[in-house]
């Protein structure tokens, strides 16, 4: 393979997955796609081709999976994630109903209140864990319920999510291990997120009220199930995890959003550019298609690298600088074009619940040891991090 620049580093080892930005910023240098050596395929780094390649979505598809193995491309069609107009576009006026504003609305003032208890409790603590006490709290305690599935699944969704993104990636060992918690994940639900089981007033439930609707299929429920219990933890909760290490590192962007707190909304934009939760996910050409003087053909698969992207040096001044006074219109932390993410709103509701209580209370944030960065083949995020809120 000769026609473009070449990388030959596995994008999957432990080694770049601890450290990544250093191979995304190679990459970016090579140029506007790179043949992956060892992984067979091309990837897409800079801001401005990773956002055209997102917005033609009529050319990069995402219908033949968006995995980087062929065995997760071949169990996953039909799901929201791994769809085309027109299916996407039924599919997702479909799951996106319950996380549209007017029903956060709903759920905004629970949300709100059990962040300030829970900043409260963590408070009166001389230590805590930021990921397990309190980046994990909303997404399992609230976010999990409103799914809607029994007590007992929403105990197993963080193993569950985190093995699922573990699935879009090459066929190595973390694929391996996630595929036999998925498969008991699935069978788990076949049997008991049924009607009779799940939460009246969840979304599933409204999955089901869409089969009754003749919206959609009995058998498609479970796999749009599924694009409510991946999303909406592990990403959310890696979401806030950088968020509070990356102002525990940063002592004076916390002084300048106490100053100005109107600035908590570009404050959790910056965090996801900078820390991209998602690394990215992959498309397939269904043409030949020609990006700067690189030809791709009809059939290639293409790695879309978002959290490269967000941290372009032709797209952004100090791209690995924290900053929440940066301008910030077109990160994509979250997507970009039709697969932008579907729970993005409650993201950011949970994350900016999260910063006005903090706001309200915290003068500093202590981080008191080095953190925990955990191995994900798709997902860049914290296991632990040890820290401190001063009142």
């Amino acid at each position: 393979m000769s026609r473009g620049p070449t990388y030959d580093v596995d994008l999957y080892s432990d080694e770049v997955l601890l450290s990544p930005y250093p191979h995304y910023r190679a990459i970016r240098d090579l140029g506007e796609a790179v043949w992956l050596k060892q992984h067979g395929m091309w990837v897409i780094g800079r801001h401005l081709d990773v956002r055209n390649a997102l917005a033609a979505h009529n050319i990069f598809i995402s219908g033949r999976g968006v995995a980087a193995n062929d065995l997760s491309n071949g169990n996953s069609p039909g799901n929201l994630l791994a769809s085309d107009p027109p299916l996407h576009t039924h599919l997702r006026k479909i799951v996106s109903k319950p996380l549209h504003p007017k029903a956060l609305a709903q759920v905004k003032p629970r949300i709100e209140a059990s962040a300030v208890t829970l900043v409260d409790k963590l408070l009166a603590r001389n230590s805590f864990d930021g990921m397990s006490d309190l980046a994990h709290f909303l997404p399992i305690s609230i976010v999990s319920e409103m799914v809607g599935l029994p007590d007992a699944g929403r105990r197993n969704m963080l193993e569950y999510a985190s093995a699922v993104f573990d699935l879009f990636g090459v066929d190595n060992t973390r694929t391996e291990a996630a595929l036999p918690i998925v498969i008991k994940m699935r069978k788990y639900l076949s049997e008991h997120a049924t009607p009779d089981k799940v939460l009246p007033e969840g979304w599933i439930a409204g999955l089901y009220d869409a089969v009754d609707q003749g919206l959609i299929k009995q058998e498609q429920v479970q796999t749009l199930m599924r694009d409510y219990l991946g999303p909406s933890i592990d990403t959310t909760i890696f979401a806030i995890g950088h968020l509070l290490h990356l102002f525990g590192q940063y002592a004076d962007q916390w002084e300048a959003l106490l100053q100005e707190p109107n600035r908590a909304g570009n404050a959790i934009n910056e965090a996801i550019r900078l820390e991209s939760p998602i690394r990215g996910f992959t498309r397939v050409l269904s043409q030949d298609h020609t990006i700067g003087e690189i030809k791709l053909f009809s059939g290639e698969r293409v790695l879309i690298l978002y959290a490269s992207a967000n941290r372009d040096e032709r797209r952004w001044d100090q791209p690995d600088k924290f900053d929440i006074c940066r301008g910030l219109t077109d990160h994509v932390g979250f997507g970009h074009g039709i697969h932008q993410c579907v729970g993005m709103q409650l993201a950011r509701l949970e994350m900016r619940s999260i910063l006005t209580a903090m706001i309200a209370r915290v003068s500093k944030i202590e981080i008191l040891g080095a953190p925990v960065y955990a191995k994900n083949n798709v997902l860049r995020g914290l296991d632990s991090l040890p820290i401190k809120f001063i009142r």
